[in-house]
């Protein structure tokens, strides 16, 4: 039996999933079950990392919207290679999205301890150059977002700082929405 509202269905690919019928998406592989079906399933949710140079901004702002948006299906984390201290503007245009990120810590990798995580989302080109290993089945991939403070860095106004920081917010936002599935089809 199909899910309502889905065309199409096929059996499990792993084990370790239910024998029942899933809902499927199609793939340039072909029809494939749809992954947050699949981590339904099981009960569990998917470990993102989002990684960034200093845990100050855009990793952050990922995590938060993943929490927000995401939450039943994904376990958003953020770090960074170094930690800079939370960015107030990103806690500014945040919350304008009504999203509470102003208890967020700037953190390093190795505070996460050894937390096994599905994937580590490079949200910055340094933070894709630099990304350490990481141990177990963590699949790495990179998705790059404008630096805001570089891009505000010659603002005239706070107003017009703002501006860089809420379209990379909605830049990432917009990614952020896309998950579990965008992470399918990662090898």
């Amino acid at each position: 039996m199909v899910a309502p509202g889905w065309k199409h269905a096929c059996t499990p690919v792993s084990a370790t999933v239910s024998t029942t019928i899933l809902p499927c998406v199609r793939t340039w592989r072909g029809w494939r079950p749809a992954l947050v079906e699949r981590r339904n399933a099981v009960s569990e949710k998917l470990k993102v990392l989002f990684l960034c140079t200093g845990n100050s901004c855009r990793s952050q702002m990922a995590e938060g919207w993943a929490r927000h948006l995401k939450g039943d299906v994904v376990a958003p984390y953020s770090a960074g290679i170094q930690k800079h201290g939370l960015n107030p503007l990103a806690v500014k245009v945040m919350a304008e999205a009504g999203v509470d990120i102003s208890t967020h810590r700037s953190k390093t990798v190795e505070e996460l301890g050894d937390v096994a995580l599905d994937y580590v989302v490079t949200v910055c080109d340094h933070a894709h150059e630099s990304c350490p290993l990481f141990p177990g089945k963590a699949k790495v991939v990179h998705v790059g977002f404008d630096d805001p403070p570089r891009l505000a860095a010659g603002a005239e106004t706070e107003e017009e700082a703002l501006g860089h920081y809420r379209r990379v917010r909605d830049e990432i936002r917009a990614y952020v929405e896309t998950l579990p599935d965008a992470l399918a089809s990662v090898q």
